[in-house]
């Protein structure tokens, strides 16, 4: 009986995750990727560490990570998530830790060893890789093709009759208006609470040369990613930089009233003296009105957003495939039999710590399974 002749199309780590499943399984796989370098990705992401997945084993709790495909997700969690991401690597001589945040990496530090591994694993099982060459039409002389051509690269699936969700930026820093907070560039804190287009978040800020970044912003653009879109960018962030911590300027007019408010940091000192800008002004002295405005600051600190910057390196897209026309049983198309999905070529994406890796492990896996 002739193997199942099966192709890939995309080089990036669930077009390998496919192929490498499928070839495993029996059947002749070619993968096509259209640069000159496969997994490239790969090669950048985790500051060129790769934070290959992220510690958490219930396929549920796992999936409320994706702003968008929570629901879609669940299922396939449960058949390839997380512990068997780690195990499939192990079983292919890559030792994985888990650092105190759950992020997964390779214990190399490198993404190299991911790379060496999905290469060497796929051409061990046969997967013929042919890179530089771009697909442009589906081939008709197999038995099945797999899509996963990665974000904001949809028109084979449009091509197929599929709807395309528009690909916009997920996962980004925010530029700010505002000389002051730049001139902090490098000041962190942790908690902070983030607002903007409806949605909340606490979490770590940093704050950059040009505006603010840090986990809780990442996953704020995440959430946010088409509306932030469609408002081009442009909106009030709001930043409570105390949040839980409400300030009690009865108990500090009495424990440090001779002090200067300038002098009594309840956050890194740099950015307390900009919040204060009363340098001279004593907590004995500090009057209702006063307190009001440094409330005011200090809990409702109003940030004009006047664009984006990209998180390093890394780029990570909402929008692509529309989800309810691919089984996600199987990842075949309801619309065309014999076309499969992996990957961020699907309207799927996740926050910050392995969540977008995992989506394309669990997916490729999926995609590559016999039939």
């Amino acid at each position: 009986m002739n193997a199942p002749k099966i192709i890939v199309i995309g080089g990036g780590p669930a077009g390998f995750m496919a192929a490498i499943t499928a070839a495993e399984a029996g059947a002749a796989v070619t993968l096509f990727e259209k640069s000159r370098e496969f997994l490239r990705k790969v090669k950048i992401s985790g500051g060129g560490r790769c934070n290959v997945t992220h510690a958490c084993f219930d396929a549920r709790e796992f999936a409320t990570r994706y702003p968008r495909g929570e629901r879609e997700m669940i299922g396939p969690l449960q058949r390839f998530g997380a512990a068997e991401t780690v195990a499939w690597f192990a079983a292919r001589g890559v030792a994985l830790k888990t650092e105190p945040d759950g992020r997964i990496f390779p214990v190399s530090d490198s993404s190299q060893t991911i790379i060496d591994c999905l290469v060497g694993t796929a051409r061990a099982a046969g997967v013929k890789l042919v890179a530089n060459h771009a697909v442009s039409t589906l081939p008709g002389d197999c038995n099945r093709v797999v899509l996963a051509t990665g974000g904001g690269d949809c028109e084979l699936a449009a091509a197929c009759g599929h709807h395309i969700e528009p690909p916009v930026p997920s996962l980004f820093s925010f530029k700010v208006a505002a000389p002051w907070l730049r001139a902090l560039a490098g000041v962190s804190v942790d908690p902070v609470e983030v607002t903007a287009v409806g949605r909340r978040e606490v979490g770590p800020l940093l704050v950059t040369h040009e505006g603010v970044s840090g986990p809780a912003i990442l996953r704020l653009s995440a959430w946010g990613a088409q509306v932030m879109h469609d408002l081009d960018y442009r909106f009030p962030l709001l930043v409570n930089w105390l949040p839980g911590r409400p300030l009690d300027c009865d108990r500090l007019r009495r424990d440090h009233g001779a002090k200067l408010v300038v002098n009594t940091p309840l956050l890194p000192a740099r950015l307390w003296e900009r919040l204060v800008d009363a340098p001279a002004l004593r907590w004995s002295q500090i009057s209702r009105a006063e307190q009001h405005r440094l409330e005011q600051r200090l809990t409702r600190c109003e940030l004009p957003v006047t664009g984006k910057s990209l998180n390093k390196e890394e780029f990570v897209t909402c929008g692509g495939a529309r989800l309810r026309e691919v089984n996600f049983q199987t990842m075949e198309s309801r619309l065309r039999p014999g076309l499969f999905f992996a990957g961020e070529v699907l309207d799927i994406d996740g926050l910050t710590g392995g969540f977008n890796f995992q989506a394309a492990w669990t997916t490729g896996w999926l995609a590559g399974q016999p039939r």
